[in-house]
Order: structure tokens, then sequence, then C-alpha cells
């Protein structure tokens, strides 16, 4: 794993991650590599961790309200929009990038779990709870930071689902 960046010369997007952690009492590094971690296969690779550690974010919308609504899946797992539709009675539909960068304040392939514009309701993959350590987008498709499935917990006040695809 090559950084490309200290941490004083972090992106705008990636600083605004990490003040966010400082300012809420994690001790979570973000760091910037020079490979993209933009898919979960990138990240994995780029710092030598298992897809499944991978805390990928996806938005989608909520259409019964228009707001955003925050998926964080491993890595490893495609998500099942209708098992989250019912366990949660919400009505997902899909975004685009514009969309997403407009609600919550990042681009797509850097959407971290927090510091967003706005809160969004959060939907937390149960399979990352068998981690011990998992890693997230931090704000640009470069960016990340390390964390346990109990941090995330914390940091998001996220539900945890079995979401995931049947294989």
């Amino acid at each position: 794993m090559q950084r490309t960046e200290t941490q004083t010369t972090l992106p705008d997007s990636a600083r605004r991650v990490q003040d966010y952690l400082r300012e809420h009492g994690f001790d979570c590094i973000v760091i910037e590599l020079q490979n993209s971690t933009r898919t979960a296969a990138e990240a994995a690779e780029a710092i030598g961790c298992s897809v499944a550690q991978i805390a990928k974010s996806l938005v989608f919308k909520n259409r019964q309200d228009d707001t955003p609504v925050l998926v964080i899946a491993s890595g490893a797992n495609r998500v099942d929009v209708g098992k989250i539709e019912k366990q949660t009675g919400l009505q997902l539909a899909g975004t685009n990038g514009a969309w997403v960068k407009e609600q919550v304040g990042f681009a797509i392939g850097g959407v971290p779990p927090v510091a967003h514009t706005a809160r969004l309701r959060t939907i937390l993959d149960q399979d990352l709870k068998v981690c011990r350590c998992i890693w997230a987008a931090a704000g640009t498709p470069r960016a990340l930071f390390k964390l346990t499935p109990e941090d995330l917990d914390t940091m998001t006040g996220g539900i945890w689902l079995d979401l995931a695809e049947a294989r």
C-alpha cells in the first residue's frame, strides 16, 4: 500500500471526512493511495485485504419521500434491494452520480459512511460484523480509512440487516 498524500495535504473531501472523524472522537486516519479504491475489488487490492473487508457505500432513493438511503455492504456481497424493502418497508430506487453528489456531498466511488451534507438513513450489512477490521471510502476514489464494525455502528446509527443476494 503506497500513500501519495500526507494527512495534511488530503483533498478537501477527504479532509472533510478526517475532520468529522476527529470531531466525533474516532481515531481513524484517512489515507490516500496511489491506486484507485473506487470499487471494492480495487480497494481490497490496494490495501491488501479481502474484498469482504471493504465497506462499500451505495446510495439509493427512497421513492416514498425522495430522500437518500445509504446502504453500506460488504464488498463481497451484491445487495438484494427486495430484502431491504421487506425488512424496512422502504421503497428503493437506483440513482445517478449527479443526484448522489447533490444529496450527500460526495461523488460515487468515494462516498464515506459519515460527513454527508445531510443526515442519512443508513442500512448496514450484517456480514461486515464477522470482520475484525473493515475499510471504508473517505471522500475520494483513492481515499479510505480503517475501522471496526463497532465503529461503523456508532458512526452511522445504522440498522444491521441481512441484505446480501443469495449466492
